[in-house]
């Protein structure tokens, strides 16, 4: 309470008896005492908040808004201006440790990243994430493969490695590096052994859209794209392969073809079916941060999901640009010869922002980007940074 209002309330009191010169003049230093108090209370606040204020400015979301009213520089055509800056790179583990918490705020990635068992019964009804009008049911081969636990319950790495699909990687030589992680990611069961020298083979968990049952494996037409689907998944050797079953119609046959023969030939992998919530959730984290993303793409979800079970993220194969920084072509996928037709408005995802907000955390030490040669690289990572 301000001095001036608080006088006022004793003053009435003060007029309604008479007081000895002892007792005034204890009540006068009693009241001042509060007074100083209140006043000091105030500055202590002011003082915090400021503090508090300037932090945010340089590692909080704050530097967000900074990053998205930028003009696109990234844009094919302007890649000879990105820098980033790899060579003397340090982990930020204060930063780290504030993305997470705040990403906590919106979801939590050990329940969002599947639906567990319990929550469903065979032939439940279920509203597709896009579009809400649209149903399918919940089915049999479904429900016996969703996980009873989360995937990653009581799971914590120190190093993980997140795999993008940029043709950037080819001759990076970066694949033992990337094996080296403690924890490795790849997105869209993506083909490795055969490009295992630039993309590594480690494998702990993998996306799977179903659109890639039909672009990678011709829709399963015949035994030998079937037998070639079983192959990779036998790969995997027990890792969590991760299909968005909800998310759009469409996929929902080519998702079945799938389970039936993941149940027909038992191969050890644990799949995960990820929450209806969890689009919704990592886009409103981002959007708070004032990063305008339509809808994020598969390698900004994981990122956002690893930060609550990976302690320090290295990025591997994001480069949504056809030339790389000395202006060399640069596939659009590693693995195949797509042209690069993601720039098109009617792309759902915006892709050149996405990585302008990957190399603003690059450059504060919140991850590491790498978009070159490994081999070039001056030593492994950074030990991680003490508070």
């Amino acid at each position: 309470m301000p001095a001036a209002g608080l006088a006022a309330v004793l003053r009435p009191r003060l007029q309604a008896r008479t007081m000895t010169p002892t007792s005034r003049t204890l009540l006068f230093l009693f009241v001042t005492l509060l007074v100083l108090l209140l006043i000091f209370d105030d500055i202590s606040q002011v003082e915090h908040g400021e503090k508090a204020s300037k932090t945010a400015t340089h590692v909080g979301s704050t530097s967000f808004p900074r990053l998205a009213e930028k003009r696109n520089h990234l844009q094919p055509g302007y890649n000879n201006s990105i820098k980033l800056q790899s060579s003397g790179w340090t982990f930020n583990k204060t930063l780290s440790k504030i993305i997470r918490k705040s990403v906590l705020r919106f979801l939590d990635p050990e329940r969002d990243i599947s639906i567990l068992k319990g929550s469903l019964r065979p032939g439940d009804v279920i509203h597709y994430v896009f579009d809400r009008h649209s149903t399918t049911n919940v089915s049999e081969n479904l429900h016996r493969l969703l996980p009873s636990v989360s995937p990653l319950k009581n799971r914590h790495y120190r190093l993980c490695a997140i795999v993008g699909n940029s043709g950037i990687l080819l001759n990076s030589s970066c694949g033992s590096q990337i094996d080296s992680h403690d924890f490795v990611i790849r997105c869209n069961l993506a083909p490795v052994e055969e490009y295992a020298d630039d993309v590594g083979h480690r494998t702990n968990l993998v996306t799977m859209n179903p659109s890639v049952v039909q672009r990678a494996f011709q829709d399963l037409a015949d035994e030998e794209w079937r037998q070639r689907f079983v192959r990779r998944l036998q790969s995997l050797s027990g890792s969590v392969l991760w299909i968005p079953a909800f998310m759009a119609k469409g996929g929902e046959e080519r998702v079945e073809w799938a389970l039936r023969l993941i149940l027909k030939h038992t191969a050890h992998v644990r799949t995960a079916f990820p929450s209806l919530r969890l689009l919704h959730a990592v886009r409103g984290y981002w959007l708070t941060n004032k990063v305008h993303i339509k809808r994020p793409t598969t390698g900004l979800l994981m990122y956002t999901m690893a930060t609550r079970f990976c302690e320090e993220i290295h990025l591997y194969g994001f480069w949504p640009f056809p030339h790389d920084t000395a202006g060399k072509a640069v596939k659009y996928h590693y693995y195949d010869t797509l042209k690069y037709e993601y720039t098109s408005s009617s792309s759902p995802h915006t892709m050149p922002l996405e990585f302008r907000t990957l190399n603003a955390l690059h450059q504060q030490g919140a991850l590491r980007l790498h978009t070159g040669s490994c081999e070039a690289e001056t030593g492994p990572p950074e030990e991680i940074q003490s508070d």
